[in-house]
């Protein structure tokens, strides 16, 4: 079976209770483009952020109800979704924002494989972001 997309990126959602500082780090280190707040609480949102990168939506929902906190070790921490990566045109420049606001750094920039620089920061919940360069 093969599928027909309708869209050349795709959507990623991130559930939190930290909403604001998730909203702050991805608009305003991160530097995706803010659409706006949606509530959809026949859905349990109280909140939805949504940011664009390109063609890729990133959704930060912060739940009507209290949720438990997921797996935390980054990415060998446990199975399943564990970083996501956003290519950029300077991945020195993209860390420096996040050290600016005292971002986790998990890794400096650094040459993957030939000519591809990645660097990886974490988000204010412990989330793992991957930044690529080529």
């Amino acid at each position: 079976m093969s599928n027909t997309f309708t869209k050349a990126g795709f959507d990623l959602g991130i559930v939190t209770t930290n909403g604001d500082e998730m909203l702050a780090f991805y608009r305003d280190v991160i530097g995706l483009e803010f659409e706006a707040t949606i509530s959809m609480e026949a859905l349990g949102v109280a909140a939805m952020h949504r940011l664009w990168a390109n063609d890729s939506l990133l959704k930060i929902v912060v739940p009507t109800k209290d949720v438990g906190s997921g797996v935390g070790g980054g990415m060998m921490g446990a199975t399943g979704m564990r970083y996501f990566t956003l290519a950029v045109a300077n991945v020195q420049a993209a860390l420096d924002s996040c050290v600016a606001v005292d971002a986790v750094i998990i890794w400096d920039r650094r040459e993957a494989r030939p000519g591809v620089v990645v660097g990886m920061v974490e988000d204010p919940d412990g989330n793992w972001v991957e930044f690529i360069e080529r």
